[in-house]
């Protein structure tokens, strides 16, 4: 919106570099991907800043608690009733940044918006249901899933039908040069179908299953975020593509401004969920931050550098399926199942061991862990 009122209208059509007015020149900036980029992340950063505070007050005023796990750690009983389904203000905070700052006639934008929108509607149904039976349980597994494959499949829809000339049904390689121009990893739009979903359901549910300690889930994000900012920007930019042999996706560089929402969007809502937490995102947060950057993969072609910019989300994802397996497995043979972790996801377990971590402690190592995978990825750009 501020791109077409800013540059098209007022820039373009008063004269543009040849104006007689410097201020009508100086409006130039406006057309620049990283100058709006930077403006959506502090508007994001200060919606969230500012409504944070009126937020918590709404939510404690409807009684939105947050219900605690009976076979949890002890230790959260006492998080009981702090107000939850605060991503209400992160996503709110993206998507109104992205309609401010993003040029809104690129298709890409309206994906990942709409996508990111029906995720937090399933996160938020789910919310409510567990608010209105005061219990920990929402909606049943079948109908996340089913919710999240529509999703899915309706992103799929919307490349195939109407971005076709735009979008190829190629997968990019970390450490490979160009692997789409050769078209060795070329599977054709069938194959993305399921490949989609894969992506969209494991993100999604990853992050939900890392939303489990103040801060913890939230400042990982911000840092996966700040890093697919920078692929989505070289992705865009032929300039930075041609020089680390990527795929140039013209189209893909405003999902930098998208990127740059979130990411403050993101910090904005730490300082409220900082330990001790006064909100909890709820799964209509965490839900909609992994199809966000799941959806951000999809678009950009990094869909497998997703699992090392979100390397503490898919260690979570890992411990419970390894949990779960192994449980199984031990109790088809022996008859009576056996753990490998204490708890899971992982953050739990390194509550309960003897000794236990503090909670702070976890979140600053588990977000050290974070960093150093989003320099693993970054690396990935040059080393290929």
């Amino acid at each position: 919106m501020i791109y077409y009122i800013f540059y098209q209208l007022i820039f373009e059509r008063g004269g543009g570099a040849n104006a007689q007015s410097y201020f009508i020149k100086a409006l130039n900036v406006f057309q620049y991907v990283t100058f709006r980029t930077a403006y959506a992340t502090v508007t994001a950063l200060l919606i969230s800043l500012v409504f944070g505070g009126r937020v918590i007050r709404k939510l404690r005023d409807l009684n939105v608690g947050q219900e605690i796990r009976a076979e949890g750690p002890q230790g959260h009983m006492a998080k009981r009733g702090t107000p939850t389904m605060g991503g209400v203000l992160i996503i709110g905070a993206v998507l109104i940044s992205t309609l401010l700052w993003a040029r809104l006639s690129n298709l890409y934008v309206w994906i990942i918006m709409i996508s990111t929108a029906l995720f937090a509607v399933v996160g938020f149904l789910d919310d409510y249901a567990k608010v209105a039976r005061r219990q920990s349980l929402g909606l049943t597994g079948k109908q996340k899933l089913a919710a999240q494959f529509l999703i899915a499949a309706g992103v799929w829809a919307t490349l195939y039908f109407f971005a076709s000339d735009t979008y190829t049904w190629n997968l990019s390689v970390p450490f490979f040069k160009l692997t789409d121009i050769t078209g060795v990893t070329n599977i054709g739009p069938w194959l993305y179908l399921p490949f989609i979903m894969l992506v969209l359901l494991g993100s999604s549910n990853a992050v939900n299953l890392t939303d489990g300690l103040d801060g913890l889930a939230i400042s990982v994000t911000f840092i996966a975020m700040v890093t697919l900012t920078a692929f989505t920007y070289v992705s865009g930019d032929k300039r930075w593509a041609d020089i680390l042999f990527i795929e140039h996706r013209r189209e893909v560089g405003e999902l930098t401004v998208f990127c740059g929402a979130m990411a403050g969007a993101s910090l904005g809502f730490l300082w409220y969920n900082a330990p001790p937490a006064d909100v909890f995102m709820g799964d209509v947060g965490s839900l909609a931050i992994g199809g966000a950057m799941g959806t951000i993969g999809i678009l950009t072609k990094q869909e497998f550098i997703l699992v090392l910019v979100g390397g503490v989300f898919v260690m979570e994802a890992i411990s419970v399926m390894l949990q779960v397996s192994f449980f199984k497995m031990t109790k088809r043979h022996t008859g009576t199942g056996r753990r490998l972790f204490k708890m899971t996801p992982l953050h739990h377990h390194f509550e309960v061991i003897d000794p236990p971590w503090k909670e702070s402690k976890i979140v600053f190592r588990f977000l050290i862990l974070a960093i150093l995978f989003a320099l693993l990825s970054l690396s990935t750009l040059k080393l290929r």
